[in-house]
């Protein structure tokens, strides 16, 4: 804390510095700042890093897959499990993630999570047998799923709530930076199929693998300058005079310690960690209808991604090469621009609102999918990708940004990553469950399986619409606002 020391030893606070109570005063602080400072700003930039490296390591293997099986000599089922070992890490680092978040803070979580993406990327990259992978692969998927939460966590607690660049709109932005790594993966590994000794092209997969360490390198590489804790969260501990510090270093914000209205309060101790606590009131119904959220988009987005290159070769009679060509381009040009729409349309419009029309219109698109069936004539064929188009758009601008707008910004500080951490695991879950249950309506309906998927889309706007608590109303940190108090 930044003080001023008198000849008596009384330190005493530096002029136009606001003395700071309780979290509410905090995010008050924070909303109510016009500082320009970069901390803040270079502290959502390495988070949404993070994310950027969620996305790269589950990607990867998707495109190395078949080389895997050629250099371990794999049988299905050990196939299954090099591919389904991150899904259930995801899982596991989910909720481990969330709770550790909450329990000790934002940065030390972070930090630790960094360095499971260099060890768990060295070793997959190096595994010397497909045992050695799946752990690889297992741990890596641990570390995506620790990360989400803490990412979410800090996109929301270093930003205003209001206005551009708010809370909603920061935590929207994990959308496209999703849709960008997945797409900088592919070229990536596009390069390194250049780069590589024809001799050596079955690298491919070791390489690819091995260049997820790079990023999470260079965060660790920078963290002593611009990483911090939250405020918010420090001052949730007790620790005011830390969370001043942060208000100082962040944001340029001259705060102390009020001690006077700390005296007279009573001595709390700090907030219990608990997955309880979600399914108390008042947030019972919003963990249901983020769990409801999380499980039916991971659904059917399994529903499109896996199916998209077989869509698109049936449509088009393309090669390999010319579909995976054709589905990032229409990732990029849908499903990207409509995560950019969605930033705008966080700060702009209610959460519930954008995440009901995206519902809306991917049941739309799904239903319109089922009815063409497999056309043959042109018309047919660029309308049934029109519509795969207008459900990554309406994914990106839509459920895709609003999963993660929700729980963030619907629980305090306290358990805000604990709640994420909780919906992320159910969205795994769906993500499972999808993988298991759609080849066996695929076999059994053909494309009339669009019909059952649709209900994803429908499910939760039946939610949205009975649990009308809006995110993007009230700062649920600023208990001055909305009179929220722990439970």
């Amino acid at each position: 804390m930044s003080t001023i020391n008198i000849d008596d030893g009384i330190d005493v606070p530096p002029l136009h510095s606001t003395p700071i109570g309780s979290v509410s005063d905090v995010a008050q602080l924070i909303n109510t700042s016009d500082s320009k400072n970069s901390y803040a700003r270079w502290i959502v930039f390495l988070a949404l890093g993070g994310v950027f490296l969620d996305a790269y390591d589950l990607t990867t293997l998707s495109y190395g897959i078949d080389d895997v099986v050629k250099d371990f000599s794999l049988t299905p089922t050990l196939t299954g499990f090099v591919a389904s070992s991150i899904m259930l890490g995801t899982i596991v680092g989910n909720l481990l993630g969330g709770w550790l978040t909450d329990k000790y803070g934002r940065y030390s979580v972070f930090m630790a999570d960094m360095l499971f993406f260099v060890v768990s990327a060295i070793a997959a990259g190096l595994a010397p047998n497909v045992w050695v992978l799946i752990g690889a692969r297992f741990l890596m998927g641990v570390g995506v799923g620790i990360d989400l939460p803490v990412a979410m966590a800090y996109l929301a607690e270093f930003s205003k709530f209001t206005g551009k660049a708010n809370k909603a709109s920061r935590v929207a932005a994990w959308c496209p930076m999703w849709y960008a790594a997945s797409s900088v993966c592919f070229l990536i590994i596009f390069g390194l199929y250049f780069l590589l000794p024809k001799e050596h092209i079955d690298w491919l997969w070791r390489a690819s693998l091995l260049f997820g360490a790079v990023p999470a390198l260079l965060i660790i590489a920078v963290r002593s300058k611009f990483m911090n804790e939250s405020p918010l969260w420090a001052a949730n501990q007790g620790d005011l005079s830390g969370a001043a510090r942060i208000l100082r270093d962040s944001y340029g914000i001259q705060a102390h310690e009020d001690k006077e209205a700390i005296a007279k309060q009573v001595k709390q101790t700090p907030p219990k960690v608990s997955f309880r606590v979600l399914f108390q009131k008042p947030y019972r119904e919003r963990t249901i209808v983020a769990g409801v959220m999380n499980v039916c988009v991971s659904f059917e987005y399994t529903a499109i991604a896996f199916f998209l290159p077989s869509i698109l070769a049936q449509f088009l009679g393309a090669g390999v090469f010319e579909t995976i060509s054709a589905s990032l381009g229409l990732n990029a040009l849908f499903a990207f621009t409509g995560g950019l729409l969605g930033m705008r349309l966080a700060w702009k419009f209610p959460s519930r609102h954008v995440a009901i029309a995206g519902f809306a219109l991917q049941f739309i698109a799904l239903v319109a999918l089922a009815l063409i069936g497999h056309p043959t004539a042109l018309i047919g064929i660029v309308f049934a990708i029109l519509m795969l188009g207008l459900w990554l758009f309406a994914e990106g601008f839509g459920p895709g940004a609003q999963i993660m707008i929700y729980p963030s910004l619907s629980y305090p500080t306290h358990i805000r990553a604990t709640g994420v951490g909780f919906s992320r695991s159910l969205s795994g879950i769906g993500s499972a469950l999808a993988l298991f249950i759609l080849p066996i309506l695929q076999a059994t309906f053909g494309t009339n399986m669009f019909w059952i998927v649709s209900l994803s889309a429908l499910l939760p706007i039946a939610f949205l619409l009975v649990v009308r608590f809006e995110p993007t109303r009230r700062d649920i940190d600023d208990h001055t606002e909305n009179g929220e108090q722990h439970v």
